[in-house]
């Protein structure tokens, strides 16, 4: 697993403990355009929060769930926004394992 982090302090601390199954990745400084998760905020105000006041936050919370569900369900689109170059790492050895309900019983 891979985690992109900026340089905050409470990412590079010493006391951090990493497991071995994470690989953290540190974006350089002042670029919030490298983080993935920018990418698809701004994709989710530019196509469900364009000129519209909310009366209440129960309203927000299900565009932004609706937001949500439709990017994930157009996985090309969602590859598009968050699979940059930096991000294009494969240990040689992976492999890949679909979980199914069947697996877990």
């Amino acid at each position: 697993m891979i985690l992109q982090l900026d340089k905050a302090s409470w990412h590079r601390s010493n006391c951090l403990i990493v497991p071995e199954n994470i690989r953290l990745i540190f974006q350089p400084d002042h670029s919030p355009e490298l983080m993935p998760v920018e990418h698809i905020w701004e994709d989710i105000r530019e196509n469900h929060f364009y000129n519209q006041v909310f009366q209440t936050l129960d309203q927000v919370e299900d565009v932004l769930s609706l937001g949500l569900v439709e990017l994930c369900s157009d996985s090309d689109r969602l590859r598009y926004l968050t699979f940059f170059p930096h991000l294009r790492i494969l240990p040689l050895n992976a492999t890949y394992y679909k979980f199914n309900r069947s697996d877990a019983e």
